[in-house]
């Protein structure tokens, strides 16, 4: 009899560490599934052209580099996925003032692609801040969720305490005109403020200053008249501003239901622009058509659901919104490129994550989706809730 209920302790130990100290295997699953599909259509799209940019010695430059930044993604994830959610309270502010340098230092001594100057080099490695900066955010804004508690219902701490937070970040973005970044950052701030528990007044008056902001910003710019107009009427325009639409729409509609077959897009040969990176979707719908492309969103659809069952087990509050807000910018910048692609929305530069051309956000997003399974991993543990410092 003792033997047995020993037997049966010792079991009943091993279940619970399995269950409490292993990462959540879906959510591993059908994020490596989904990494490998991405790494697969990115060579497709990028091949025509990494022969054009080598002289035609090689068609996987861009797929090469993406490989070693996804490398380098899965084995951060592996180690953050053991890295417990008190590492990163403490380290909220830390990290938010050093994503802020560094987007200051961009404005100072940053590297301009493709027109754009969002670019640091150092010893050689080129990187976005802006990348950092987002989930740094992300990480303030479940800090400070777990520090205001139910004063977050009030306009002191659910607006100005979010609001002071949100636009260190959003200031040195604007100056550097990186509206994509601003937009996601600002809708992932909404969500998570929503969950925080910022009272949903406020909350749409946030939402009608932003929508203000971004007009006028975009108006400043001088170009918010050609996008819209690229939007409504690509085709007044075919040869310059809606030509990058009008390319993305061929390639969709040619793709039909079961598209042309992988490899066998016809726009990506120097026709569609960012074929590889903001557009690559466009590519997807081309070759795999419309069966392949519901596919791909479907799996999306299953990393990201999978992703808030995830923060709504988690251990404490700290985590639960830590994970509601990665998991939410994988959300939020999936429909907005998915939406742009086909122009179910303006151009935002928003890149697709884990299917788009870009080390520093790949290797980024990784590392964010480590944190996710660790809070998976540790989501049984028994914790009070408000004691980590």
């Amino acid at each position: 009899m003792a033997a047995g209920k020993a037997l049966y302790a010792k079991e009943d130990r091993r279940r619970r560490t399995l269950a409490g100290e292993t990462v959540d295997i879906p959510f591993l699953v059908i994020l490596l599934l989904v990494l490998a599909v991405g790494l697969t259509m990115l060579y497709s799209a990028s091949c025509a052209q990494s022969l054009y940019d080598t002289g035609y010695r090689s068609s996987t430059r861009y797929l090469q580099r993406q490989a070693v930044c996804a490398v380098i993604g899965l084995v951060a994830m592996a180690l953050i996925s053991r890295v417990p959610a008190e590492f990163w309270l403490k380290m909220a502010w830390p990290l938010y003032f050093g994503s802020i340098v560094l987007l200051l230092l961009v404005l100072l001594f940053g590297q301009t692609v493709n027109g754009a100057k969002r670019w640091i080099n150092i010893a050689g490695l080129q990187f976005q801040p802006s990348e950092i900066a987002k989930f740094t955010l992300i990480l303030l804004f479940a800090k400070l969720t777990r520090g205001f508690g139910e004063d977050a219902k009030t306009f002191r701490y659910g607006v100005l305490g979010f609001g002071v937070a949100l636009m260190g970040i959003l200031v040195p973005l604007a100056l550097e005109r990186h509206l994509s970044a601003i937009m996601l950052m600002g809708m992932v701030a909404v969500v998570m403020m929503f969950v925080a528990g910022t009272r949903g007044k406020w909350l749409m008056a946030g939402a009608a200053g932003a929508v203000v902001f971004v007009v006028v910003y975009v108006s400043l710019l001088g170009y918010a008249g050609d996008r819209i107009t690229a939007w409504f009427h690509p085709e007044q325009d075919p040869g310059n501003t809606g030509y990058q639409i009008l390319q993305s729409l061929y390639a969709i509609g040619s793709g039909g239901l079961f598209g042309l077959g992988f490899g066998k897009s016809k726009q990506k040969y120097m026709y569609l622009p960012f074929q590889y990176n903001d557009y690559i979707f466009a590519v997807v719908c081309e070759e795999l058509g419309l069966v392949g492309a519901l596919l791909i969103i479907a799996l999306f659809g299953a990393l990201i659901l999978r992703g808030y069952w995830i923060a709504l087990r988690a251990r404490d509050r700290f985590s639960t919104v830590l994970a509601a807000g990665l998991i939410t910018q994988i959300a939020v910048q999936t429909i907005l490129n998915m939406g742009v692609v086909t122009n179910l929305l303006p151009s935002t530069g928003v890149a697709l994550p884990f299917f788009s051309y870009g080390g520093t956000a790949l290797a980024v997003n990784l590392g964010e989706m480590g944190i996710l399974l660790s809070i998976s991993r540790y989501r049984n543990r028994a914790a009070k809730q408000e004691e980590f410092l």
